[in-house]
């Protein structure tokens, strides 16, 4: 019995590939099922490599690939998700289009898009005048991948609902692992911090708006000074726009400064999204390791998953692959292998 302890899309994907795997799996959970007490759901969903050019390592892309398959694939057989591969528009203020140039130097794969082909392919983006576009990039709504996750890992595993376990009995059930020549899989995000010295906590706050009368057909990524904010499209005509990026580990309630922020951008991006709703305000904490990577620490037979950042959706299917792949003894490519770490070398 393999067991994982976590329930957010490290947790999730791990265990939907060791059940197809035919392990037999554990999950336990802090929560009784996916909400919103974990990061996984209040993020974006993009699956935008070529824009996270901009500022992340060359490994994000190996481990976007992988993962973009992984979601393509899991969307194909499962009816109540869409992987839906319209790309990614890019756009700055335009009393900044040197923003935009900057962006384009750093990253690869777009096209560049004068006013009309812009309008003709964003019509609510009319009032600006250039934008780069990546073709290639996807995006998936978060939660209902995470609901259909969770029914999975219901039907094919033994799941564990509102228990957290403190350091003492998680070790306990790491030496019930080597005993029983099994694994433990520690997938608890930022909740793990005690058990990782030099993971930080990044902060991110987004807003969810309703809007009857605006319409995108993929994210939209308004270039801004101090984070990238971003305007991903999700059902029921609603809008999740964000997110801050702030050094800290609280959960709190989302700062008037934020809120002001994101929805001072928005506006920049269409101004009649000052008429819509809004639905909800949440904030999460990414856990975040310092080159911002992800990491697989191999204890023994305990493995700690973490440090996702910001790229949760597109890094958690590959980091669950490279850790399934060393339970089942299988080789991953030797730059994927090189985010597992012994124990000794953290």
């Amino acid at each position: 019995m393999i067991t994982i302890i976590g329930s957010g899309v490290v947790g999730l994907t791990c265990a939907d590939m060791l059940i197809d795997a035919g392990c037999q799996v554990q999950v336990i959970t802090a929560s009784t099922g996916v909400d919103e007490s974990a990061c996984s759901w209040w993020a974006g969903g993009m699956l935008a490599p070529y824009c996270e050019m901009e500022s992340a390592e060359p490994l994000i892309g190996e481990l976007s690939g992988i993962s973009m398959r992984y979601w393509q694939s899991f969307c194909k057989y499962n009816a109540d998700c869409e992987y839906t591969d319209n790309g990614t528009v890019v756009i700055s203020p335009n009393r900044d289009q040197n923003m935009l140039k900057h962006f384009a130097q750093k990253t690869q794969q777009w096209k560049k898009l004068g006013a009309k082909q812009l309008h003709d392919l964003e019509p609510i983006l009319h009032q600006h005048q250039d934008a780069l576009f990546y073709p290639t990039e996807a995006h998936i709504e978060p939660r209902r991948v995470l609901r259909v996750l969770w029914k999975k890992v219901c039907e094919h595993a033994k799941v564990v609902t509102s228990t957290t376990l403190s350091d003492a009995e998680i070790d306990e059930l790491a030496t019930s692992a080597e005993k029983q020549d099994s694994w433990l899989l520690d997938c608890r995000g930022y909740s793990a911090s005690a058990k990782l010295s030099d993971i930080r906590g990044v902060r991110g706050e987004m807003i969810h708006l309703y809007n009857t009368e605006l319409s995108l057909s993929r994210p939209v990524r308004l270039l801004h000074p101090r984070f990238p904010i971003y305007l991903v499209p999700r059902a029921n005509q609603q809008f999740m726009l964000g997110a801050t990026m702030i050094e800290s580990a609280s959960r709190e309630r989302a700062s008037v400064r934020s809120v002001m922020e994101l929805l001072s951008a928005v506006y920049a991006v269409n101004p009649a999204f000052s008429q819509s709703e809004i639905v909800e305000i949440g904030v999460d904490v990414r856990p975040t390791f310092p080159d911002n990577l992800p990491k697989i620490i191999k204890q023994g037979r305990r493995l700690l998953i973490n440090g996702m950042y910001r790229h949760g959706y597109l890094l958690a299917p590959a980091c669950a692959k490279i850790a399934c792949d060393l339970i089942l003894q299988h080789n991953s490519p030797p730059a994927l292998s090189a985010l597992i770490y012994d124990e000794h070398s953290v």
